[in-house]
């Protein structure tokens, strides 16, 4: 029985892995469609992401493909698309280039914490947290909102309003997990032992058992969960 729950760790051709595989593919993709100003397009291959995202999560349950490169691949595509959309919308004037800069000095900010985890012996990962993955879909829903929100016409106005509540609701969440994910490294090093704090733990005296989900360096992802935890976001 052990054998079948560990085996699907070590896959690589696997369903979910080619979804993620094919959203990374569409990462260069949209960002020409976005400098070429083929909106419509570049949205489309947006929609795929998204619904490729949720679906490769799914499919790893139920056909029990969970494994070690779709917990690498997952994220990367995620972060790759966060960046490509700021790169491209920022060329074409959509978004300020201040925005850009809060998101990227959040990355440089939870930088040091991999090597602080390893060193600890965590395998250089934290669990996500809630809060930046709520962040993380907050910014994928507010690009193409944005983007839409350059045309002209009241439905054009109505998407540019919602994208930027989106963005900055974003951005503060996406700060905010930047906080939880330091406050968790804190309560590591002043453990020095045990396992790190949860996701979805508030940050107290103690840090909270592990709960195994991916990503999670104090014990191997249990079969079934692809998109469980992973590189902070």
């Amino acid at each position: 029985m052990s054998t079948l729950q560990e085996a699907p760790q070590d896959r690589i051709l696997t369903v979910p892995n080619i979804l993620s595989l094919a959203r990374l593919v569409g990462v260069p993709l949209f960002l020409w469609l976005v400098l070429a100003e083929a909106d419509w397009w570049a949205l489309g291959v947006l929609v795929f992401a998204g619904l490729s995202d949720w679906l490769d999560g799914k499919l790893a349950r139920v056909l029990n493909q969970t494994s070690k490169l779709g917990t690498v691949l997952d994220p990367a595509a995620d972060r790759l698309y966060i960046l490509a959309t700021l790169v491209g919308l920022t060329i074409r004037d959509i978004i300020p280039l201040w925005l850009v800069v809060l998101l990227v000095a959040r990355e440089f900010a939870i930088a040091p914490i991999a090597p602080i985890v390893r060193r600890l012996g965590y395998g250089g990962t934290l669990p996500v947290h809630f809060i930046g993955k709520a962040g993380t879909m907050c910014l994928l829903y507010a690009f193409p909102l944005l983007l839409l929100g350059d045309h002209g016409g009241g439905a054009a106005t109505a998407a540019k309003v919602t994208g930027w509540s989106f963005a900055i609701w974003g951005t503060g969440l996406y700060w905010w997990s930047a906080v939880l994910y330091w406050e968790q490294t804190r309560q590591l090093v002043l453990a020095g032992r045990g396992s790190p704090p949860g996701p979805g733990a508030v940050p107290g005296p103690d840090p909270a058992p592990a709960p195994g989900r991916r990503g999670d360096p104090g014990a191997e992802p249990p079969a079934g969960d692809q998109k469980g935890a992973e590189t902070p976001r």
